[in-house]
C-alpha cells in the first residue's frame, strides 16, 4: 500500500497541525519537508509567541555559558528572527538572557505584545525599555526579574504608557545567600544589585495603580515602600515578598489590611543561620524571630 503524500494537505490544515509542534520542532521540521509545508511554515500567526522559558526551566543547572556575550549573541538572533516571522502579530516574549539590541527590534514591530518576560537579561537598560513602553502600549505583563540594569526610570514609562499592565515581576537574587550563583553569576553583577527598591516601590504605587500580580522576591523594600504600594495598587490579588528581609510580620499585616481583593500573600519566609547574620544586626533573637517567619505563605 502506498503512502500519503502529506504535501497534498491544504496550507490551513497545515498550519492548523504545526500549531501543535514545539517551538524547536517548528523552526527544524517543517521547512525542511517540502515547498508546500515550507510556506505553511511561514504563516506568521505561527509566531504570535516566542517562548524559550521550557528550555531554561529544564532539568539542567544554570549554566555560566548563559551569561556570556556569545550567548547573548545567539539569543538575540533567535528574538530578531521571531519578530520578523510573526511580521506584527507577536504577543508574546519569554526570553532570557537578551539584550537592547533585540528588545528595541521588539519594541519597533511589536504593537500588539501583550506579555513580555526578560528575565536574567544583564544587559537590557531603560534606553530599550523605553522604546517598548511607547511601541507595545497593549503590555498587560511584564518580567524583569534579575535585570539590575532597569531603574525605577522604565517602570514610570510602563506604567505611564502601558495603561493595561496587569502584572509586574521584579525579582532579585538572593542577596542574604550568594553562594548559591557561586560559578555561574558574575561577580561584578551580583554585586550591582539595585539598592532604590524604596524608589521603585513609589512609582509603582503613582503609575502602576492597576496592577494585580506583583512579585518582589529579595527586593530590599522597606516598610514606607510597602505602604505606598499597599495604599494605591488596591486592586492587588497576588503579592509576592518572599525573601524581603527589611520588612516584618507586623508591618505586612498592617500594609496587607487595605488589600481587600488579596488573595495570595507570600511572606518572607525562609530561614537564615545564625552564623549568617550576628546578633548585633537585629540587637536581639527575639526581632529575629518576628522579621523571619516560618509559618504560612497564604492569608
Amino acid at each position: 500500500m502506498e503512502g500519503r503524500d502529506w504535501s497534498d494537505l491544504t496550507p490551513v490544515c497545515l498550519t492548523n497541525v504545526f500549531t501543535r509542534l514545539s517551538l524547536e520542532d517548528l523552526w527544524k521540521g517543517p521547512t525542511f519537508v517540502c515547498k508546500s509545508w515550507l510556506e505553511a511554515s511561514r504563516d506568521p500567526s505561527l509566531f504570535a509567541s516566542f517562548d524559550l522559558d521550557s528550555y531554561f526551566d529544564g532539568p539542567r543547572p544554570e549554566d555560566p555559558l548563559w551569561w556570556t556575550p556569545a550567548f547573548e549573541r545567539r539569543i538575540d538572533a533567535m528574538l530578531r528572527s521571531a519578530v520578523l516571522r510573526s511580521a506584527g502579530s507577536l504577543r508574546e516574549v519569554r526570553v532570557r538572557h537578551c539584550s537592547d539590541l533585540s528588545l528595541a527590534f521588539v519594541a519597533e514591530r511589536s504593537p500588539n505584545l501583550r506579555i513580555l518576560s526578560i528575565r536574567s537579561s544583564q544587559n537590557v537598560t531603560d534606553a530599550s525599555m523605553a522604546k517598548i513602553a511607547s511601541g507595545c502600549p497593549v503590555l498587560t505583563e511584564l518580567d524583569i526579574s534579575y535585570c539590575y540594569e532597569i531603574s525605577y526610570r522604565s517602570l514610570e514609562l510602563i506604567g505611564d504608557h502601558c495603561t493595561k499592565l496587569m502584572v509586574l515581576k521584579r525579582n532579585f537574587m538572593n542577596w542574604l545567600d550568594p553562594s548559591q550563583y557561586a560559578g555561574v553569576v558574575p561577580n561584578e553583577y551580583l554585586n550591582a544589585s539595585p539598592q532604590d527598591a524604596d524608589r521603585e516601590a513609589a512609582v509603582i504605587a503613582k503609575f502602576m495603580p492597576n496592577l494585580k500580580h506583583l512579585k518582589l522576591r529579595f527586593s530590599k523594600l522597606t516598610v514606607s515602600g510597602l505602604n505606598l504600594i499597599a495604599e494605591s495598587c488596591r486592586d492587588l490579588e497576588h503579592l509576592d515578598l518572599f525573601g524581603c528581609a527589611n520588612l516584618t510580620s507586623r508591618a505586612i499585616e498592617q500594609a496587607s489590611s487595605n488589600l481587600k481583593n488579596l488573595k495570595v500573600l507570600v511572606r518572607p519566609n525562609f530561614y537564615i543561620p545564625r552564623s549568617v547574620f550576628h546578633t548585633e544586626r537585629y540587637g536581639h533573637w527575639r526581632l529575629y524571630d518576628e522579621r523571619f517567619q516560618t509559618n504560612v505563605f497564604q492569608i
